[in-house]
């Protein structure tokens, strides 16, 4: 059987550790703990699960800390994760059977990453990481903020998911003000550097910062493929909010040429017909949307509700518009299957089958 070291880098997580450590202590053999600080009760509460905490003067530097806390682990393989982030028993289930069964030629496990649920429980925002590495082929975390694991070789994709279930938000200026005093020293940022920074500035609601940094980084023409596509969608909005619809029509469009079409950039597309009342437009591409299917194996944040509901929902009104209730009732029925007690969904429903002078669904 395969032994498994969990790390993590934790400051003043009093109110979230001890639920992520209690969801995943059973299943790994060693548990490090490396803390940037804390102030409050965190580093006692830790002490319930491991005697392995040691401290790491904070650099501003998250790659730095997370390679010292890996630097500790003694286990065939290292675990990592965030204080705010917790297993259910389904997913621990599944980690101790893959503890068991995994291959030793394995390098690195990848798992699905659960940003954000509705009051359904259905995920709606998500992405791919790689969580469970090798500890002897000494995969190193890279980037000062937004880090991430630079790993190679054999590859699973597993369906683990790790919910990140966050009770308090961080300091929003913290990465922002990491990134400004880079910048500030002269040092050169690589283009995923350009992406994440752009990123910032659009969470503080700077768009002509944003728009700089995002065309920074495509200019580059460097970067993995997933983030070109979401700068250009998150050009498309700064455009939006800038009252540019030449250039957010731009944007909108040149997400195309980089893969496929996403789902995503069909509703935006979409979305900017609706603005215009050209319904039939908007059709195509809401229609289009609902006929993609998640590229396998994709690691890209996923807005769940772009390649779920939201199609169906827009196509509802956009025929309604049109007068064609029967095909609005269908898709209103179908965005239903999804988010069933959603308001609209709800009214939608009451009009149309006082239109249609029936109760029934569409088939």
């Amino acid at each position: 059987m395969n032994t498994i070291s969990l790390c993590l880098i934790v400051k003043n997580e009093e109110e979230v550790i001890g639920r992520c450590l209690k969801s995943v202590h059973q299943v790994v053999d060693e548990i490090i703990i490396v803390d940037t600080g804390s102030t409050d009760r965190t580093k006692e509460i830790c002490l319930e699960y491991t005697n392995k905490i040691f401290d790491f003067e904070w650099i501003n530097d998250f790659a730095a800390a997370r390679n010292f806390a890996f630097s500790y682990a003694t286990m065939d393989y290292i675990f990592w994760l965030d204080s705010d982030d917790v297993l259910l028993l389904e997913d621990c289930q599944k980690l101790k059977t893959l503890k068991e069964l995994l291959d030793p030629a394995v390098d690195s496990v990848t798992m699905v990453y659960c940003l954000a649920q509705d009051k359904h429980g259905n995920m709606t925002s998500s992405n791919r990481r790689n969580r469970l590495v090798k500890r002897l082929n000494k995969f190193q975390w890279r980037g000062f903020v937004h880090e991430y694991l630079d790993v190679a070789g054999n590859i699973l994709n597993s369906d683990i998911v790790v919910f990140h279930k966050p009770l308090k938000h961080h300091n929003s200026d913290r990465n922002i003000t990491i990134y400004k005093q880079r910048l500030e020293k002269g040092e050169e940022f690589s283009p995923r550097d350009l992406y994440y920074f752009a990123n910032e500035w659009l969470d503080h609601g700077l768009y002509e910062q944003a728009v700089e940094y995002y065309e920074k980084f495509l200019d580059t023409k460097q970067g993995w493929i997933e983030d070109k596509i979401a700068a250009c969608g998150k050009l498309a909005d700064c455009f939006h909010h800038l009252d540019n619809t030449e250039r957010e029509m731009y944007y909108t469009l040149k997400a195309f040429e980089y893969d496929t079409p996403r789902a995503d950039s069909c509703c935006r597309m979409g979305y900017g017909f609706m603005q215009h009342s050209e319904w039939e437009k908007a059709v195509f591409w809401y229609r289009l949307a609902t006929e993609l299917k998640i590229p396998k194996d994709n690691w890209g944040f996923l807005n769940h509700a772009c390649w779920t509901w939201l199609p169906h929902l827009q196509l509802c009104v956009c025929f309604y518009q049109l007068g064609e209730y029967e095909y609005a009732y269908k898709h209103n029925g179908i965005a239903g299957r999804f988010i069933p007690d959603d308001e609209k969904v709800l009214y939608n429903q009451r009009l149309l089958e006082a239109l249609l002078g029936r109760n029934k669904t569409v088939e």
